[in-house]
């Protein structure tokens, strides 16, 4: 029997997620195994399953933890206590990007992947985090946006994301553009009304 190589540092479910995240990012859910994964980390497919009885589960886990993430964007945002609901309104906007921009994986993973072996278990977690940000909308909007603007609204944010993740831009080169963006949906939204 050959000896065990020696591992750089303790397996742990955020390795594991952040290593299964990138590969089904860049080659979709169908394409990638959990020995696919393990021997991305230089680990037994064992130890995955140590972790995660599935890709199915382990796939579930990354979405929950995602949506959390971008939630905790959210919450971060309205907890802030000295912005007008406006600017409070065009900072959801921005922050909403920001996020797709800065974790283009995590956002690919969240909203890009077409699976059938994976639709259910992106049901439960975008409902739960778009009804978050609907809420936010309506709120700031005194209560004013509807349910087709504001679904409006997130298409257009959903969509610029995905522009820039698709021509492969980071927060970085899209600031500026991001920033406007977020501004002319913020005064559209307001003006209408």
């Amino acid at each position: 029997m050959a000896a065990r190589k020696a591992v750089k540092q303790e397996l742990t479910k955020e390795i594991i997620m952040e290593s299964a995240r990138e590969l089904f990012s860049a080659e979709g859910y169908r394409n990638i195994s959990m020995r696919k994964i393990a021997s991305e980390l230089g680990y037994s497919h064992g130890s995955i399953y140590y972790h995660f009885k599935s890709k199915a589960e382990l796939f579930y886990a990354m979405v929950q933890s995602d949506f959390r993430m971008l939630d905790e964007v959210l919450d971060a945002i309205m907890a802030e206590n000295d912005l007008t609901d406006e600017d409070k309104l065009r900072k959801v906007m921005l922050g909403y990007i920001e996020f797709g921009l800065t974790y283009q994986s995590h956002y690919e993973v969240m909203f890009l992947i077409k699976d059938e072996e994976v639709k259910s278990y992106l049901a439960e977690e975008p409902n739960k985090s778009y009804e978050k940000f609907a809420q936010a909308v309506y709120k700031l909007s005194g209560g004013n946006a509807d349910v087709s603007q504001i679904w409006s609204i997130f298409l257009a944010l959903h969509g610029f994301v995905t522009h820039y993740i698709k021509i492969d831009m980071d927060l970085e080169v899209s600031k500026e553009m991001a920033d406007r963006h977020a501004r002319f949906l913020t005064v559209s939204l307001l003006r209408s009304t």
